[in-house]
C-alpha cells in the first residue's frame, strides 16, 4: 500500500521500526484488528454501536483465526451484557486474554461486575462505543454519560480522538492493564468514531506481538489446582477494609504504566501519546478541554481564532481520564485567563460534570499546596491563582458539535459577564449565541454530501468510495454517515471529505462540493444544496433519458441555484441498473447506492489529476468490493462491479445550454412584450 502523510508520524518516520501498514478503516475495524492478534477470545453481547467490534471479532472465529501466538480464537455470546463481563472475568480468573464490546445501557448493566473485576486485579480490556444513556428518551448515538456512570469501578479509561486513537490506545490500554494488574476501558465516540472511515496506520502483527507479549507466558490463571488461592470469597469487619486498602498498592502504578505504555510505543512507532494532549497551549489566553472526537474540531476552530480572529486559543485533549491526569492538568491550564470544559453528557444535580469537577478539584488541591496520589508522589506545579473554569454540555446523543460552536465558546469567556455553565447546538435559554460557522476544513479539501434513503446502499457505497479513494489518489479521506434508528426507509444524509491532509473536522459538512441525490424527493424536503461551492457538482438519480426532462424537474429555486453558482449536473437511472444487475431480491435496492462509486470516479477530478486509465481504477475498486461485499459470494462481487462500471460509462450531463436557455428565454420575454 501506499505510505500517506498524517499528523500522527513524525516527521522522520524512517527511524521507527513499525510506523504501521497504511490503510482505511473505522474506529470499530482497527480496535477488531488488534483485538483478534492479540487475544485469545471475547465474551460479549453486542450492542450499538460496540456491534460491529463484536461482529468483526466473531466473523474471525469463524474463519478459524489464531492470534499471534497460535491459539484459536474463541467467542461467546451469553444472554445479556451482564453475562458477558461475567463470563469475561471467569476468562481472566483461567489466566486467558480476553476482551469485551458494549455501549451505553450494556455497559451500566455490566457495572456490578466491573468492580468485582477490578478487584480482583484481572487485566481486561474492554472496548466501548461511547453512548448517551436512555434517560428522558432512547438515543444510541455518541454521549460520554455511559462511561461516567461506571467511572468509579475501578478500571482504567482511555479517551481516542479518531479511528487511529481507537486502534493505538487499544493496545496501549492492554500493555498498562497487563502492568499495573489493571482493567480498562478504550473508549471512542459512537458512530462518530465507531463507524467512521479515515486513514490509520495498522499496527504491523510483528510489533504487536513484541509489545503485548505472549499471554500464556504473562498472565496468571488464578484457576489453577496445582497451585490454588481463594478469590471472591466473604470478608466481615475484621477483613474487608483491609483488602479494600491494600488495592492501593496496583492502583498506584497505573499512572506510571500508562505513561510507559506511551512512550514505548512511540519509541516503536512514532506516534506520540500523552495523558493529557496539549495544541497549541503555549501561549493560550483561553483554553477549550475536553475528550473524544469533537476535540479534534476544536483544533481546528482553535487555528481559525488565532489566523483569523486574533484570538489566543489553545486545547487540552484529556487522553486518559483514569488515572485522573490532575497534576498534568493544571500545568496545562495554570497560565490561561479562562477555560471552558466540553462534555458530552449532562448531570445537573452534581457539583459539576466530572471532567469539570476533576479540574476544579485539582486547582483547589494545587493552590493549597497540596500533593496528588496515594503518598502524595505526584506534584502539583506551584500556582497563585486558578483561571476561571467554565462548563458546557456540547454534542449529547451525537448533536453536531461545529467549529462555530468553539468560536462561542471561546467568545463567551471573553465576554463580560460569561455564562458559566452553557450549551450549544440547540435553541435554550442555556444556549450560547451563534455567529459565524467557518469552513474549517483542511487546505484544498473536496467534500461530498449525498441525500439518500435509508436501505438503498449509499452509506457502504460511501465507505466503498473513502476506501478506494484514499488508497488510489494517496488522499486523507474521512466518511460517515448521519446514521438514526429510525432511518430505513426514510431520507437519510452521508458525508464524505477528501483532502491532502489529517481531516481534523468531525462535524456534519454544511461545505462541499458534490451533491449526489439518490432521492427523488430530495428537493422536496428542504434545500439539498445548501452548502455548494461554486462550480460544484450535483448528480440527480433519473428515470429520465431527456436531459431537458431531467432539468425540467428541478424545482425553480434549484434551477436558480445551479445557474447562480454555475453548478455542473449529471444524471443517471441508477435504481434500473440495480434492478436488471443484481439476480437476489434483496440486493436490488441496495445495488442502486453501488452505481454512485462509477459516478463519483466520473465526475470528480480525481482520476484525471492522477491522469490513471479506467482499468486501473477499477483494479482499485475491485480490491475495496472484495473487502465488503466478499463474504456474500463472487456472484455478488461481479455483480456490484458491474454496477459500479455502468455509473462510470453511462452518467450523462445536462448540457450547460439546457441550463442557461431558462436565462434566455426570461430575458425574451420583456422584449417581446414591448413588440
Amino acid at each position: 500500500m501506499v505510505a500517506k502523510k498524517d499528523d500522527f508520524m513524525s516527521k522522520e518516520e524512517g527511524q521507527f521500526r513499525y510506523p504501521g501498514v497504511p490503510t482505511t478503516a473505522d474506529g470499530a475495524g482497527g480496535v477488531t484488528w488488534v483485538e483478534t492478534h492479540i487475544t485469545q477470545g471475547a465474551c460479549a453481547y453486542p450492542i450499538t454501536s460496540s456491534t460491529t467490534m463484536g461482529t468483526g471479532y466473531q466473523q474471525e472465529v469463524s474463519n478459524g483465526r489464531k492470534n499471534l501466538w497460535g491459539d484459536t480464537l474463541a467467542f461467546v455470546q451469553p444472554e445479556s451484557e451482564h453475562s458477558a463481563a461475567s463470563t469475561c472475568e471467569g476468562f481472566a480468573l483461567a489466566g486467558g486474554r480476553v476482551t469485551n464490546f458494549t455501549s451505553g445501557q450494556g455497559l451500566v448493566l455490566m457495572k456490578e461486575v466491573l468492580y468485582t473485576i477490578s478487584g480482583k486485579r484481572l487485566p481486561i480490556v474492554f472496548h466501548i462505543g461511547a453512548r448517551a444513556l436512555t434517560s428522558h428518551s432512547l438515543n444510541v448515538h455518541a454521549g460520554h454519560d455511559d462511561v461516567m456512570s461506571v467511572s468509579d469501578c475501578g478500571w482504567g479509561i482511555l479517551f481516542g480522538r479518531n479511528a487511529q486513537e481507537a486502534t493505538d490506545l487499544a493496545l496501549i490500554a492492554r500493555r498498562a492493564a497487563e502492568a499495573s494488574e489493571t482493567p480498562f476501558m478504550n473508549v471512542q465516540d459512537g458512530f462518530l468514531t465507531t463507524h467512521t472511515i479515515e486513514n490509520v496506520r495498522l499496527p504491523e502483527p510483528e510489533f504487536m506481538k513484541e509489545y503485548i507479549g505472549d499471554p500464556n507466558a504473562k498472565l496468571r490463571c488464578l484457576f489453577d489446582p496445582h497451585n490454588p488461592l481463594m478469590t471472591g470469597v466473604v470478608q466481615n469487619q475484621d477483613a474487608y477494609m483491609k483488602g479494600k486498602i491494600a488495592q492501593r498498592n496496583y492502583y498506584d502504578k497505573v499512572p506510571g504504566a500508562v505513561q510507559e505504555a506511551m512512550d514505548e510505543f512511540h519509541r516503536q512507532t512514532g506516534r506520540r501519546y500523552q495523558m493529557v494532549d496539549c495544541y497549541r497551549m503555549e501561549d493560550a489566553e483561553y483554553a477549550l478541554v475536553g475528550m473524544a472526537g469533537m476535540m479534534e474540531t476544536a483544533q481546528a476552530a482553535a487555528d481559525y481564532m488565532r489566523e483569523e480572529m486574533g484570538l489566543k486559543v489553545g486545547v487540552v485533549h484529556v487522553t486518559c481520564f483514569a488515572p485522573f491526569p490532575a497534576t498534568q492538568l493544571v500545568a496545562a491550564l495554570k497560565n490561561v485567563k479562562a477555560v471552558t470544559v466540553i462534555e458530552r453528557m449532562d448531570n445537573p444535580l452534581a457539583q459539576s460534570n466530572p471532567l469539570v469537577q476533576g479540574i476544579k478539584a485539582s486547582f483547589a488541591d494545587a493552590l493549597a499546596g497540596l500533593s496528588y496520589g496515594s503518598r502524595g508522589e505526584f506534584k502539583y506545579p506551584a500556582v497563585t491563582r486558578i483561571p476561571k473554569i467554565y462548563a458546557c454540555s456540547a454534542g449529547l446523543g451525537s448533536r453536531d458539535v461545529r467549529a462555530g460552536h468553539f468560536i462561542a465558546i471561546a467568545k463567551n469567556m471573553r465576554a463580560a459577564q460569561p455564562m458559566e455553565y452553557s450549551v450549544v447546538g440547540i435553541k435554550h435559554p442555556l444556549a450560547l449565541p451563534e455567529g459565524d460557522d467557518p469552513d474549517v476544513r483542511p487546505g484544498a479539501a473536496f467534500s461530498m454530501r449525498g441525500h439518500s434513503v435509508g436501505g438503498f446502499g449509499s452509506v457502504t457505497t460511501n465507505k466503498l468510495i473513502a476506501s478506494f479513494v484514499g488508497e488510489l489518489f494517496n488522499q486523507h479521506v474521512q466518511a460517515y454517515p448521519k446514521y438514526g434508528s429510525e432511518k430505513k426507509g426514510l431520507p437519510t444524509t452521508y458525508y464524505l471529505t477528501v483532502a491532502g491532509d489529517h481531516i481534523r473536522t468531525h462535524t456534519e459538512l454544511n461545505h462541499v462540493e458534490f451533491i449526489p441525490l439518490n432521492d427523488v424527493n430530495a428537493f422536496n424536503l428542504g434545500n439539498p444544496l445548501a452548502g455548494i461551492a461554486p462550480e460544484g457538482v450535483v448528480f440527480i438519480q433519473s428515470d429520465k433519458l431527456d436531459p431537458r426532462e431531467v432539468w425540467d424537474a428541478i424545482p425553480a429555486y434549484g434551477q436558480k441555484l445551479i445557474r447562480k453558482k454555475r453548478l455542473r449536473v449529471f444524471y443517471l437511472d441508477t435504481v434500473k441498473i440495480a434492478h436488471d444487475v443484481a439476480t437476489e431480491p434483496d440486493l436490488q435496492q441496495r445495488m442502486q447506492g453501488v452505481v454512485l462509486a462509477g459516478i463519483f470516479i466520473k465526475v470528480t477530478p480525481f482520476a484525471a489529476r492522477a491522469g490513471m486509465s479506467e482499468k486501473q481504477i477499477l483494479a482499485s475498486v475491485e480490491k475495496q468490493v472484495r473487502k465488503y461485499f466478499g463474504k456474500r459470494g463472487e456472484q455478488v462481487v461481479q455483480e456490484n462491479l458491474m454496477c459500479v462500471r455502468h455509473g462510470l460509462q453511462e452518467v450523462r450531463e445536462v448540457p450547460r445550454g439546457i441550463i442557461e436557455a431558462g436565462l434566455i428565454n426570461q430575458a425574451a420575454k420583456p422584449e417581446a412584450a414591448m413588440a
